[in-house]
Order: C-alpha cells, then sequence, then structure tokens
C-alpha cells in the first residue's frame, strides 16, 4: 500500500516548542546531505550519492524529500548496473504518484541508456513515459529517441510512423526525414526515398551517407550508368564496408552493361556480406572470367554455385559446362549440363543443356542412367528438335556402346520399329554372349535365335549361329552344336568373323563327344595348323592325340602327344602317360615299361602317378615278370592308398598268386579286397576268384562258411542277380531314363545286399540327377559313400557335393567337398573341391581359411578362368576387409587384368578407390569414367565409384561437381542403401564446410 508520513502530522498535532526546535535542526541536517548527494551525483559519483541518498531517506520523515531519495537510488542504482535496478523505478513510481519526479524518472532513465547506445533498454523505458504531460521540448526528444531506438530494432513499420509525426520538428526533422529516407530505400520504395533524402541533401553531414544509397538505389532501379557514377564518387569517402557494397555496386552495373573487363576488378574488390558471397556473386565473376576466355577462373567461380535452382544458377550451370567443354574435362561437363537441362526457368538453354548431356553420354558414358535412355528421352522430350536425326543415329549405336545390353533390350522391346532391326540384332547377340560368360546357357540360346531370326547384316548371323552352337554344347547337345557349326562354317560372312578362327576346334570337341574320333581328329588337327601358340592349341593337340589313341592310330597319337610333351604346359604328364601306354599297343613294351618307369619317378604327384603304377604292374604280369609286377602293385598300394587301383592292384596280385600256384597268398589277397572294399564289384570278383580256389582245393564247405558271413554275397542266387541288374543296366545304357530307374529299384528292393547293389545305387543316383530328382539321389550317392573306396566313391563325392552347394546346405558341402580334395583321382575334381570350399569359406566371413583356397586355386595351372577370377577376388575382399591394403591392392589389379564382367567392373572401382587413397585425384577420376562407360549395367559398383568420384572433385577444389555428383546418387541409387547412406554423410560434410564461404549453401 502507499505510504503516508503519520508521523509528520502527529508532530505538528502536539505543537512542542522543543520538539519543533530539534526537528529544525534534523532538516537543516538532512538537507545539507541531500544537497551534498545531488551534487555528488550530478558529479556522476553514483555510488557515494546513493549511500547519502540512502541515510537522508531513513533519518528526514518529509514526504518529498522521500520521495526525491527514492528517485535519486533508483537512478544511481540503472547507473550502477545493481540488480533490481528497474524495480526501484517501478516501486518509486508505484509510491509517489504525486511526485514531480514521476516523469521525470522514466524519461531520465530512457535517455540514460539512449545515450549509451543501448537502445533496446531504451525503448523499454520510453515506452512508459506518458508523454501528454511532459514539455514539448522534452516530448519531441523521447518520440525521437523512441523512434530511432524502433528502427534501431528494425521495426520500421512503427518506426516509420514514429518518424514521421517528428518529420517537421525544427530539432529533429531532418534526422527524421533522413530515416525515413532509409526506411523507403530498405522497402525499395526509391521514389519516396528520393524524395525524403532530397530534402536533408543539403546537410553535410547526411549528404555523404546518402551516396551509397543513392547509388544502389540507381542500380536498382536499373540506371546503371548513373549508379557508376554516384558509386565511384563516394568511394573515396566510403569506410572499408561500404567500399566492398560501393564495389559490388559498380561491378555488377558494369556487368549488367557487359562491360565485363572494366567489371572485373569490382567485382574482386567485394568483400561479401559478413565476409560470404552468395551464388549469385560467383555466378557473375564466373560469367565475366568466362566472356574473357579464361576457362579456367570461370570453372572456379562457378562450381562454387551449390544447390542452385533459378535461373542464375541454370544459366551458371550450363556455362560452366561450357568452360569445362573448352577446357577437355568432359565427366565434369556432363554433370554440369545434366544440371542445367534439369531446370526449366530458360527453356532454349534447357534444350541446349541436354543435347550437350546427351551427345557427352554418348561419347563418354553415363554413371547415372543407360544412354539409350537418355537418347530416347531427349527425343520424347523434344520431338521436333533440329539434333533429331543426329540424336536418332547415335540412339542406334548407343544399344551396342553402352554394353548395357540389358537395359538396351528393354528399350528396344518398347520400340521395334524398322529402323532399330539391325540394333536388335546386335544387341540380342552381345547380350546371348553376355548371358553365355554368366554360365545361363538356355537363355542365351534364346537370344542367338533372336539375333539369326532378324537377318539384318550376315556377319551377326554368322557369328550369332557360331555362339548358337557352343550354348547347345554346353547343355550337352553334341548334335546339334556339331551340325550347328557345320552351318556357321557355310553362312556368308562367316571367314570374317573372329570365330571362325576356333570353328575346327569346336567342332573337334563336339566330334569327340559324338564319340566320333576320326572327324574330331581331322579337325583339330586343322585347328592346330592355323592357330597361334597357347592353351587352347595345347589342347588341341592333347584332344588330336586322344582321337587317335582311341581309333587305334597310336603312332599319330604319339606324335601329337609329343607335341603337347614340347610345350612343357600342365597336361604334360597326362601326354606322357598316354605315350607310355600307346607303346604297349604298338609291340614296344620295353619302352612302355621303360617310360612309365621314368614317369612314376619324374611325376610321383600327378593325379596319373596311380594309373601309371596299376598299368606298369599289369605290364610286367602280361610279360610274366611276376615279381616285378608284385612290387609295382605293392608300391601303388603303399604309396596311393586311397587309389581307386589299390583293390583293383590286390586283385591281380591275387591272380598272379593263383595263377602261380600260390593259392595260399592268392586267397589272402583276395579276402583282403573282401575285406576292406565289401560290397565293391572289386569285392564281388574277389569272392568269385576265390571260390574256384576252395573248388580246386575241395574245401566248399569253407568257402561257404566265409562267404555266409558276406551280406553282399548270396551264391545260391548269383545268376538271378546278375540277371535283374543286367535287365536295368541294358535300359541305362539305350538312355531309357524311366525304365533304367524303375529296373535299378526293383533290383535293389529283390537284392538290397545283391553283387550289384553299389552299381546300381550309384546308376541311380545319375538317373535322379540327369532327371532333376536331385532328393531322390542323395540316398543312393549316400550309400556308395558309406562303402569303402570304389571307383564310384569320387564321383559320389562330386554329385553329392554339387547337391547340398545347390541347396546352400553349406555344411554338409563342406564335409564332402573335404573328403574330395582329399581324395580324388583327377585334378579338375580336386580344383572343383577347392574352389568350392574357398566360396563357403568366404561367405561364411572365415577370410583366413578363403584366401588359403584361393592361393590353392591360383596356383593350380589347370583353374579355368573364372576359377581365377573368383579366387582373385576373394583374395582382394579379404585382404581389403583384413585392412591388408599392400595384399588388396595387389590382388584387385591382378583381377582386373584377368576379369570381365561384375569382378572387372568392382575391380575397375578399387582401382579408382586406391588413387583417391593417394590424392591421384584426376587419375582416380579417369578411372571411373572408364567404369561408367564400359560397365555401365553393374550399378553398385557405379554408384559407389560416383563416390569416389565426388570425392576427387572435393579434392580438386570443384565444389559444385563434388554436391551434384553426391546429390545424384542419392536419388538415382535408393535400392542400394550403403551407397545413399555414404553420400548422405560426405555430402553433409562437403555443405558444412562450404558454407562458411558461401551464404547461399544451407
Amino acid at each position: 500500500m502507499r505510504k503516508l508520513n503519520n508521523l509528520f502530522y502527529l508532530s505538528l498535532a502536539l505543537g512542542s516548542l522543543h520538539a519543533n526546535a530539534q526537528q529544525s535542526a534534523i532538516y537543516t541536517d538532512a538537507n545539507a546531505k541531500f544537497e551534498r548527494a545531488v551534487a555528488l551525483y550530478n558529479e556522476q559519483q553514483y555510488g557515494i550519492a546513493q549511500i547519502l541518498f540512502d541515510e537522508v531517506r531513513i533519518k528526514n520523515t518529509n514526504d518529498e524529500i522521500q520521495a526525491e531519495c527514492a528517485y535519486y537510488i533508483a537512478n544511481c542504482a540503472i547507473r550502477l548496473g545493481q540488480d533490481g535496478a528497474e524495480e526501484k523505478i517501478n516501486q518509486f513510481v508505484y509510491n509517489y504518484p504525486t511526485s514531480s519526479k514521476q516523469a521525470q524518472a522514466y524519461v531520465d532513465i530512457s535517455d540514460y541508456y539512449f545515450k549509451k547506445g543501448m537502445y533496446a533498454e531504451s525503448l523499454q523505458y520510453s515506452s512508459k513515459i506518458n508523454e501528454n504531460i511532459l514539455a514539448p521540448a522534452v516530448r519531441e526528444r523521447v518520440k525521437f529517441q523512441t523512434a530511432y531506438a524502433t528502427f534501431d530494432a528494425k521495426n520500421y513499420n512503427k518506426a516509420k510512423a514514429l518518424f514521421t509525426e517528428i518529420k517537421d520538428s525544427e530539432e529533429y526533422g531532418h534526422q527524421a526525414k533522413y530515416y525515413l529516407g532509409y526506411i523507403s530505400y530498405s522497402k525499395d520504395e526509391y521514389s519516396q526515398a528520393k524524395e525524403y533524402f532530397g530534402e536533408v541533401a543539403d546537410k553535410e553531414k547526411y549528404n555523404e551517407k546518402m551516396g551509397y544509397f543513392k547509388s544502389d538505389m540507381n542500380f536498382k532501379s536499373g540506371n546503371f550508368e548513373q549508379a557508376i557514377k554516384d558509386a565511384k564518387s563516394q568511394l573515396p569517402k566510403a569506410t572499408e564496408e561500404e567500399q566492398s557494397e560501393l564495389s559490388k555496386i559498380i561491378g555488377e552495373s558494369y556487368f549488367n552493361l557487359q562491360q565485363y573487363d572494366e567489371a572485373l576488378p569490382y567485382l574482386l574488390a567485394y568483400k561479401g556480406k559478413n565476409g560470404r558471397w552468395n551464388n549469385t556473386d560467383f555466378y557473375q565473376l564466373g560469367y565475366t572470367y568466362y566472356q574473357q576466355k579464361q576457362y579456367n577462373k570461370a570453372i572456379a567461380e562457378f562450381n562454387k554455385i551449390i544447390g542452385g535452382s533459378d535461373a542464375v544458377a541454370q544459366n551458371a550451370y550450363y556455362h560452366l559446362g561450357e568452360s569445362y567443354l573448352k577446357s577437355d574435362m568432359k565427366t565434369e561437363a556432363l554433370n554440369a549440363f545434366k544440371n542445367a537441362s534439369e531446370m526449366s526457368f530458360n527453356t532454349k538453354i534447357q534444350e541446349d543443356a541436354y543435347v550437350n548431356y546427351a551427345k557427352l553420354s554418348y561419347e563418354i558414358g553415363n554413371p547415372y542412367v543407360s544412354v539409350p535412355e537418355i537418347l530416347t528421352s531427349f527425343l520424347a522430350k523434344y520431338p521436333n528438335t533440329a539434333y533429331k536425326e543426329e540424336i536418332n543415329d547415335l540412339l542406334i549405336d548407343s544399344y551396342i556402346t553402352s554394353k548395357n545390353y540389358k537395359e538396351a533390350l528393354a528399350l528396344l522391346e518398347k520400340n521395334r520399329t524398322p529402323s532399330n532391326k539391325l540394333a536388335y540384332q546386335k544387341v540380342t547377340f552381345y547380350r546371348g554372349v553376355e548371358l553365355y560368360g554368366e554360365g545361363k546357357y538356355s537363355q542365351a540360346l534364346d537370344f542367338f535365335n533372336k539375333s539369326i531370326a532378324e537377318r539384318q547384316d550376315n556377319r551377326f548371323v554368322s557369328r550369332a549361329t557360331y555362339w548358337r552352337g557352343e550354348a547347345e554344347y554346353a547343355l550337352n547337345r553334341f548334335s546339334d552344336a556339331y551340325n550347328t557349326f557345320k552351318t556357321f562354317s557355310g553362312l556368308p560372312q562367316a571367314e570374317k568373323t573372329p570365330e571362325a578362327k576356333t570353328l575346327n576346334y569346336s567342332l573337334g570337341y563336339a566330334a569327340f563327344k559324338l564319340k566320333n574320333y576320326t572327324n574330331a581328329a581331322q579337325h583339330f588337327d586343322a585347328y592346330t595348323k592355323t592357330a597361334s601358340d597357347g592353351a587352347k592349341k595345347n589342347d588341341a593337340y592333347l584332344r588330336m592325340a586322344d582321337s587317335y589313341f582311341v581309333d587305334g592310330k597310336y603312332w599319330p597319337a604319339m606324335e601329337a602327344y609329343n607335341k603337347v610333351i614340347d610345350s612343357k604346359t600342365a597336361d604334360v604328364d597326362y601326354a606322357l602317360y598316354q605315350k607310355a601306354i600307346s607303346y604297349g599297343f604298338v609291340g614296344r613294351t620295353d619302352t612302355k615299361i621303360q617310360d612309365l618307369n621314368k614317369f612314376i619317378t619324374s611325376y610321383p604327384q600327378s593325379s596319373y602317378a596311380d594309373d601309371a603304377l596299376y598299368e606298369l604292374g599289369n605290364t610286367y604280369a602280361n610279360e610274366n615278370k611276376n615279381s616285378e609286377a608284385i612290387t609295382a602293385f605293392n608300391k601303388l598300394i603303399a604309396t596311393y592308398p586311397s587309389s581307386s587301383y589299390v583293390s583293383k592292384a590286390m586283385l591281380r596280385q591275387g591272380l598272379i598268386y593263383y595263377n602261380g600256384k600260390d593259392n595260399t597268398k592268392a586267397l589272402e589277397r583276395y579276402k583282403k579286397v573282401v575285406a576292406e572294399y565289401p560290397g565293391s564289384p572289386d569285392a564281388v570278383e574277389a569272392v568269385q576268384s576265390a571260390r574256384l580256389i576252395y573248388v580246386d582245393s575241395g574245401n566248399t564247405a569253407e568257402f561257404a562258411a566265409w562267404v555266409k558271413n558276406l551280406d553282399f554275397v548270396d551264391i545260391s542266387n548269383t545268376d538271378l542277380d546278375n540277371d535283374s541288374f543286367e535287365a536295368a543296366e541294358k535300359q541305362f545304357v539305350q538312355n531309357n531314363n524311366k525304365q533304367a530307374i524303375s529296373g535299378f529299384n526293383e533290383y535293389l528292393k529283390t537284392y538290397p545286399t545283391g553283387l550289384n547293389a553299389l552299381k546300381a545305387h550309384f546308376n541311380l543316383g545319375e538317373l535322379y540327377v540327369s532327371d532333376g530328382q536331385n532328393k531322390n539321389a542323395i540316398p543312393h550317392y549316400e550309400f556308395v559313400l558309406s562303402k569303402s573306396q570304389s571307383e564310384y566313391t569320387e564321383a559320389s563325392l562330386m554329385r553329392l557335393a554339387t547337391i547340398y552347394l545347390s541347396e546352400k546346405n553349406n555344411e554338409k558341402a563342406t564335409s564332402l567337398l573335404k573328403q574330395l580334395e582329399k581324395g580324388a583321382s583327377y585334378d579338375q575334381n580336386k580344383l572343383f573341391a577347392q574352389s568350392n570350399l574357398m566360396r563357403i569359406y568366404y561367405d561364411s566371413d572365415d577370410y583366413t581359411s578363403a584366401v588359403a583356397y584361393a592361393d590353392k586355386v591360383l596356383a593350380n595351372s589347370k583353374s579355368d578362368k573364372r576359377m581365377k577370377g573368383d579366387a582373385q577376388v576373394i583374395v582382394a575382399r579379404a585382404a581389403f576387409a583384413a585392412g591388408d591394403v599392400t595384399k588388396a591392392r595387389k590382388a584387385y589389379a591382378d583381377l582386373q587384368k584377368s576379369s570381365s564382367g561384375e569382378l572387372a567392373a568392382e575391380a575397375i572401382y578399387y582401382d579408382a578407390y586406391f588413387k583417391n587413397s593417394d590424392k591421384k585425384y584426376s587419375e582416380s577420376n579417369a578411372v571411373i569414367q572408364k567404369l561408367a562407360k564400359d560397365y555401365s549395367g553393374y550399378k553398385y559398383f557405379g554408384a559407389k565409384g560416383l563416390i569416389v568420384m565426388a570425392k576427387n572433385f572435393y579434392g580438386l577444389k570443384d565444389s559444385y561437381q563434388a554436391t551434384y555428383v553426391l546429390e545424384n546418387v542419392i536419388s538415382n541409387f535408393t535400392s542400394y542403401s550403403d551407397v545413399v547412406a555414404e553420400a548422405k554423410a560426405e555430402l553433409a560434410k562437403i555443405k558444412s564446410e562450404e558454407s562458411k564461404r558461401n551464404s547461399s549453401v544451407k
């Protein structure tokens, strides 16, 4: 509640003279102290003054004195910045509503803050002043201060109203008109601004400030020459900040007048807003350099324009593309023209940019969209373009050059016009070759047939015919393949195709598979006469030799084997072995024995070493050199215990002992075969041979007792067993698969442990696999593997492993593949095991094991191109994942030399990646452009390559290219979430950095 000085009224009522005298002394003392405090306040000694005012207020009961003290105490608190100072002012006003100082309190405080330049605080108090009780001069001052504080707060509408009220004031009118002019200027109301500025133009202190505004208004009104004149006259008088802005006005005015040489120094002198330029600033400087043909400098400015989406940006990106082209930077030009073509602010620029984008895409490839699609889209958008004929020609050719045959076919299928028939013929051919390389032979065959059907270009009819034969061969349709190859040989243009060089090689293999060995030998011989040296020529000699060998033409066979031996390639061991065997057929037994012994000594690790020992033992036996025969067979049994020849060697030893009347040793051998290979055909033969010995010796009871414990022998049913099996086998040989399956199943049902059970199970497995019934095949192969080693063991391991691999049952496949690797007699089977184990370990992230098997595959000279490619990529990926960059670099470099398709795309991507790591940015970009042009079908690595390209551009200080590429990755490759996430992170990092110099970057 408001204070009332009750003590003052009480002292008057008492009328005590003593009190009056005493009170007079107090007042005298208080007045002196009050006057002293006021003097200190005026001297700005606010701290001491405040203390004195407080003492007077406490000791003096006079209401007016107390009000005065409260007023000054509050003012001192404001000036001293004390906490609660504002509250003291408000309390004063509340407690002393009739004080003459009440209005003055807010005026003084507002004025105090205004003079200190603290306009927000001044406005806070001036808004509380009741102007109606102020003197006119004070009212005008308060009004001006309030208007200026409002102006400083950029509340121009309210400030304008306040300045308008005092624009005719004698003291504040000129200032009010100046600020009214500025407000009109800031709102682009140039006519009104000129009117206000004109009224104060004769005032020197305003005239200097208005020079900039006049220049800027003329500039914005399009009066560029006057703007230049005004700005130049103002420059010497301007502050550093104003000089920057005036330089911008002069430079941009010259720019608009197309006087680029004059514009350049002023544009360069501009410092930007808060030290940052915007996209328009960079565009004007870049375009000025472009007009001066300083293309590198133009590029350096244009490429700072990031994320532009207006007419200025479209113009900038178009001329950036032009600058890149002038500098032979086609990859960069592609992106710039693409960007300009996506904006419609200027349709002429848009079409021109699109044309350049389309042509460059055809020339260097496109990492975002297939080239045919770009050209087709252009023609659809601009059907009446002047470039129609030129783009149409490029479209036809682009279907081939892009090598993205899958997408090209999709476009061609939608547009089957007569003019596209030739392109369709070529693309279907190349797509067929592509699918053939991927092992998709049936699909490839369909495309070759489509290509042949078009018959637009005889050369491609011939080529597609040849490859149709290759596909038929791969599908085991050997007769069809042979006939197709023969058809190819008689076609027009066939001799001019690259395939003509290998025709006889392909004919030879088809004939070989048809067991027409005479023709096969002739074709292989013809091929060797024209082929250059190499693996394929060496293989032709080998197959020619085999064909002669099977036809009984041993001397020609040996001559061909000699060619292979002289080549010193991977097949030398096989050729030496076959040559030794051939000597036996021409009556040169001693040479055969000599060569076999030499082979066994020279090639103990060969997959034919056990064959050689077995053949050597048989040859000695046939020459009645029984001791040497027994020795050879013993060496085979001891050195190669897992060989399929071990049981046969034992049988042969048994026969030698039997013929030598040593029945005891003969029986020991036969019984060993039965014990170690129960159920096998060799075991069955061993029982039958032992039976003869027992019969000869009259010990049939002993024989009966022995075989009684053998579950695979039933002597009484032997003939029925054989008859039943032979009936089923006859159907098998005649390729009557359905009847053969039924026959073998019936045999096994009747004789589950019969003499031929093992072979029946294996044959059933083969039949079910050929019929696509893998699940039915599994138990039969498992039966074979459950028995001891036999001639069917290795094949069963292969088949069963293949089935489990197709079912993605890696655990079971791994076990079988390890057995196969350990016991395989044939190198190709061992290689099959190793290559698949390599893939399984890699897929399960066991990189150490994967690399170990990859190294085995790479070290094997018989690994084909695809296997080596898989091995190289696994070594590379595993090394990269393990952080072994050196090994990864080498592995990817090797892969790039030897691979094709997706593996090549991956290798090329890493080539670019490593070059970026080495800061070889331009070289890295060149590699990525190759990836885009030659491997556009492999989108994942193309997308990853673009991120590397963006990093390269940023390393080359081309911010525009870097950000534009990343934005396109984000919008065009949404199916690859990992790539998009990486692109977003890289883009955010670059934009954060670029926003420090370009205010347009958000």
